[in-house]
Order: structure tokens, then C-alpha cells, then sequence
């Protein structure tokens, strides 16, 4: 018996480039998604900070109309028109300037939208739909 020696045909270094091939653009298209998420989990963080730090305006400026409430009824009661009256005109001036601080920052948070990186997850799935197209070829 004579032993036969197999070459590797064309089509077997093809499979090995093909398999190489798929191997790298799956890498790579995994880093560009993460990539993609950390840039749309950034812009969703400062969209976040900003809608929280205008929170936090509306707390001090809620608490400052508080004290000017107290300080008008205070005054209300010792003089009775001129000193409360002034007092009432700032007590509303500040509660005011809460209301806008206020509608600024749920603008904010609403235009954050949901904290997942949605354009990530919606792109993941479509490569993914596409890999299982080209799969079932």
C-alpha cells in the first residue's frame, strides 16, 4: 500500500481567509460598539449632570423662597402694610425663579431619555440580524 499525501485544496485556504477574515471584522466591529456606548453613555451622563445640578438650584432657591415666606409673614404681623408687602413681591420673585429652574431641569432629564445606550443596543441588534442572514446563505 502506498500512502496518499493530501494537499490542501483551494477551497480549504479560502474557508481558513474567510474564517481569519470573519474573525477580524467581528473584532473590530466589537470595539466600534463599545465605543459607540462610551459615547453615548457620556452625552447621556451630562445630560443627566446638568438636569441634576438645576435640581439642585430648585432646592436652594425653594428654600430661600421659604425664608422669605417666614420673614414675610414675621413682618406681616409687626408692621402691617409697607414691610410685608415687599417681603410677599421677593417671596414671589423667588418662587418663580424655583418654577424655571424646575421646568429646566426635567427638560433636561426628559431630553437624557433612558440611561441604556439605546443607539448601541439597536445597532448590536441589526449586526447581529445581519450576521444570521449571512449565516443562513
Amino acid at each position: 500500500m502506498t500512502t496518499v499525501e493530501r494537499r490542501p485544496d483551494a477551497a480549504d485556504d479560502s474557508v481558513g481567509v474567510l474564517v481569519s477574515r470573519a474573525s477580524q471584522q467581528i473584532s473590530e466591529l466589537v470595539r466600534e460598539e463599545m465605543q459607540l456606548a462610551r459615547a453615548e453613555m457620556a452625552e447621556k451622563g451630562k445630560r443627566y449632570g446638568k438636569g441634576g445640578g438645576l435640581f439642585g438650584a430648585t432646592g436652594i432657591i425653594g428654600l430661600l423662597a421659604l425664608q422669605a415666606l417666614t420673614a414675610t409673614c414675621i413682618a406681616a404681623l409687626a408692621l402691617v402694610l409697607p414691610v410685608w408687602a415687599s417681603a410677599l413681591v421677593i417671596t414671589a420673585a423667588l418662587g418663580i425663579a424655583a418654577g424655571g429652574t424646575a421646568l429646566a431641569g426635567k427638560k433636561q432629564i426628559a431630553r437624557a431619555g433612558t440611561p441604556a445606550p439605546e443607539q448601541t443596543i439597536d445597532s448590536v441588534k441589526a449586526d447581529l440580524a445581519e450576521i444570521k442572514e449571512k449565516a443562513h446563505r
